[in-house]
């Protein structure tokens, strides 16, 4: 299935032109001394990187770790985000009678992750401060929104003063629920029909670290060269 939004034709080619079309409709923010791009590893960096060098706008990246219920990894229960934040689903850890010590060795178990996934895509820089900032939240794209919304309610909890949720695509549904956690949405494509992110790009490879850290790398040099006299 091919999808027509403006003068852009979905599926993407690949990250670097999603990025770019969101940086187009991003314009307003570009250059602003209170803006920043966080993108969640590790498919949203290459789509942060080509927002962030069109706006000239800082990146970092902004981790989130899903907690999955024990025996049943792929239902999550909750996640941890930079800055410490910790979001529980009581509805599914209840149903479930998952013991408050697995909740507890859960949360320590991916913090623990978390802060080796920081260290890794920080490049050496400490998170910056995000209270009054503008916040530039973005990802290849979402499902059902979950790391998007605990990520958006993080930067908020930090003090960040305006969110923008920005993705290439996602569902009717998680897109509509994303404005309950962000001041403003951009989405370039809603598909009715949608199974799967990686649908809606011809090319989809795994982002690995070595390839985050590159991108991360060559911006903040690109950042930091002297600018002529």
């Amino acid at each position: 299935m091919t999808l027509h939004h403006d003068d852009l034709s979905v599926p993407f080619r690949d990250r670097i032109e999603a990025g770019r079309a969101l940086a187009r409709r991003l314009h307003d923010f570009a250059r602003r001394a209170d803006a920043m791009v966080l993108a969640l590893p590790r498919g949203g960096i290459p789509v942060g990187a080509e927002i962030a060098t069109a706006l000239e706008l800082p990146l970092l990246a902004f981790v989130v770790r899903k907690m999955g219920v024990p025996g049943h990894a792929e239902l999550a229960m909750g996640a941890v985000s930079s800055g410490g934040k910790t979001l529980i689903n009581h509805a599914i850890a209840d149903s479930l009678r998952v013991p408050g010590s697995e909740v507890r060795l859960a949360i320590a178990r991916e913090l623990h992750e978390l802060h080796r996934r920081e260290r890794l895509y920080s490049r050496g820089r400490p998170m910056p401060d995000l209270k009054d900032k503008l916040v530039i939240l973005t990802d290849d794209g979402v499902a059902t929104g979950s790391s998007m919304f605990l990520a958006a309610q993080a930067v908020r909890a930090q003090g960040a003063a305006y969110v923008v949720v920005a993705v290439p695509v996602g569902p009717v549904e998680t897109i509509a629920q994303l404005h309950k956690f962000a001041d403003e949405v951009i989405c370039l494509a809603e598909p009715e029909l949608f199974t799967a992110v990686g649908q809606w790009y011809e090319d989809f490879h795994q982002v690995t670290d070595q390839e985050a850290c590159l991108i991360l790398d060559h911006l903040f040099e690109r950042t930091c060269e002297p600018q002529p006299a």
